[in-house]
Parts: structure tokens; sequence; C-alpha cells
């Protein structure tokens, strides 16, 4: 594996599914849909951070240290995550949550994902602004220090500061490897994959895993939170960083690897748009998959108008990155309505 030389501990489960999507494939009668089931890694209701976290607690383990810290929406997948983390290596864990969806009601602010960071007994602390990443990432430095002189031993897993190394990335370069191994398992080669992108860790992850492999798939990712021009940077930036951590020349890394769109991006992060609505539900009804309005849903949304424009040849085979966001479904009542 590329990533032998690095610690981690286990708390995904590993390997998760490559499957079909019949219905969907029949449905837009063109490239061959597949789904790479990440929603099922099983950390406290599975999703990508579980891959991501193995590294960042291999890391914090490596240090000595007994305590997580990180920051993210309320509605954070990556913050439930960090909290089953800790609670599975009997750490103590204290996150933050930032208000950066307006206009959410009760069901938004109380059920999903914060229910499950109350449940599993996590220190919470807020922050009130929405969009100020480096803000907010300090605010848990911040509070890092003020635990040192508690006794803890913290570690900060942040979610900005392109500048910091990014080991969760290297959970999506084994996530590729993985891949690379089912499709030859099954015969089954793979044209494209497609992702939502948002921290970069994991695009950037599968994109310097496919280098390291020498692998010339492309991988198109959506933009959920920042437009593409932003995102391509944050991308490349991330992706010469893992490069480096597997001694592979950055300069493989052209340009044109860097494919971000920020089509289904608006009305803005964690916000539903038709086309979003739609696709959540096209997948549902279709495949009996769930996926979430902040993530996945945004994808999904994006492969949709990608099989509608004939972006992909037909025969070719396409897989859909599930990076899960389940529970978060639940603050958004108005999916129903």
């Amino acid at each position: 594996m590329l990533t032998n030389k690095f610690t981690k501990v286990k708390l995904a489960h590993l390997p998760t599914p490559l499957e079909r999507m019949p219905n969907m494939t029949k449905k837009f009668a063109g490239a061959n849909l597949f789904i790479k089931r990440d929603d099922a890694t099983g950390l406290a209701m599975g999703g990508n951070k579980a891959r991501q976290l193995e590294y960042y607690v291999g890391h914090a383990m490596s240090l000595g240290c007994d305590t997580l810290l990180t920051t993210g929406a309320v509605q954070s997948n990556h913050v439930r995550q960090t909290i089953a983390a800790a609670r599975k290596m009997g750490w103590h864990v204290e996150v933050q949550l930032e208000y950066r969806v307006e206009g959410k009601g009760k069901e938004y602010n109380e059920s999903g994902n914060v229910y499950l960071d109350k449940l599993m007994g996590a220190k919470i602390h807020y922050y009130e602004v929405g969009e100020d990443e480096e803000g907010a990432d300090k605010a848990m430095y911040d509070r890092a220090e003020e635990l040192k002189k508690e006794g803890y031993k913290p570690y900060v897993i942040p979610l900005g500061a392109v500048n910091k190394t990014p080991w969760g990335s290297l959970g999506y370069v084994e996530c590729v490897e993985e891949m690379i191994l089912q499709s030859q398992t099954t015969d089954i080669k793979i044209d494209a994959i497609v992702l939502g992108t948002g921290s970069a860790n994991t695009h950037a992850g599968i994109l310097a895993g496919l280098i390291a492999l020498n692998c010339d798939i492309p991988v198109y990712g959506f933009c959920v939170r920042r437009d593409e021009v932003s995102q391509r940077e944050r991308v490349k930036a991330k992706t010469k960083k893992v490069l480096k951590m597997l001694n592979v020349d950055e300069n493989k890394l052209k340009d044109e690897m860097v494919k971000c769109s920020d089509w289904v991006l608006a009305p803005g992060y964690g916000l539903l748009s038709d086309a979003v609505t739609e696709a959540i539900k096209i997948a549902a009804y279709e495949e009996a998959i769930l996926l979430d309005p902040t993530y996945t849903g945004k994808a999904m949304a994006g492969l949709i108008r990608m099989l509608r424009k004939n972006e992909f040849k037909k025969g070719e085979n396409v897989v859909f990155l599930h990076t899960g966001g389940t529970p978060s479904l639940f603050g958004y009542p108005e999916l129903n309505e």
C-alpha cells in the first residue's frame, strides 16, 4: 500500500462496496453508473471522514495526544465522526459548531448530526460567524492551549489551513487503491470518478492516489462551499502536499487534472436548490440511496447534469463517490413537503 509507512488506527469498516446503480443507468441511458459506498464506513452512521480520521488519529496517537478538537457547520458530518473516533479511543473531545446556514429551524439546529453529537457527549462550543474558516480554526487552537493548562494533550483537526499537513487525505489515497483492486477483480474499467469537493481532503487524496498509481482517470469535483476558481487552487495545493508525503513528484499534477465546477453551489453551502432536491429524490426513488443536501446531493445533481448533456460516452463506467451525510437529512423536512 502507498500509505503503509504512516501510522493509522482502525476506525472504519473497509473495504466499502463498489456497487452498480442499474436503475439510474437505465434511466439516463448512457454511461454505466456505479457507486462507491463510503456512506457505509460504519463509524457512527458512516461517511468519508472515517477514512480520514484513521490517519488523523494515528498521527495524534504517535504524538502522545489524548484529546481531539475540530470545527464544522451545525450539521457537520466531520464533527460527528470526530466525536465518534475520540469515543472509540477513550479520549476527551471538544467540537465547535459554526452557524454557516442561515434561516434554518429547529430540525436543522437540533436533530440529525447535532442530536448525535450530544448523544455521544462531546463538549460543544459555538462560533457565530458562518464564513470565517481561519477564525474558526484559530478558536480551536486557542481552546487547545487552554486544555494544555488543564493537563490534556490536545490534537486539533483543522478544516482550513491548506498550509497544514493533510493527514486525512491519506485515507483517500488508500481508497483509490481499494477501488482499483475492486475494478480489477470485477473486470470493470473505471472511466471517471465524481465527488463533492469542500475541504478538499477527499478530492486531493483521490487525485494523489491516482497519480501515484499512474492511473489516468478523470475526477470531477462539484463545489459545495466556494467558487470553482478558489476550490481549484485549494485542491491543487493539498494534492501537491499529499504527493510530497508519498514521495511522488508534485509536478506530475497537471492543471487540467483538477476539475472543479460550481454549477451546483448556489444558493450556497448547505442550502437546497431545485437541482439538488431532484437529485436527492431520484437517488432515493431509483436506488434507495440516501444523499444529503450539503455534499452528496450537490455532487449527484452535477453528475445528472453531465449525463443529460451526454458528457460521458455510452458504455463508460462512472463511479459516484458517496461520502455519507445521511443524518443531516433529518434537518431538512422541506424535502418531503
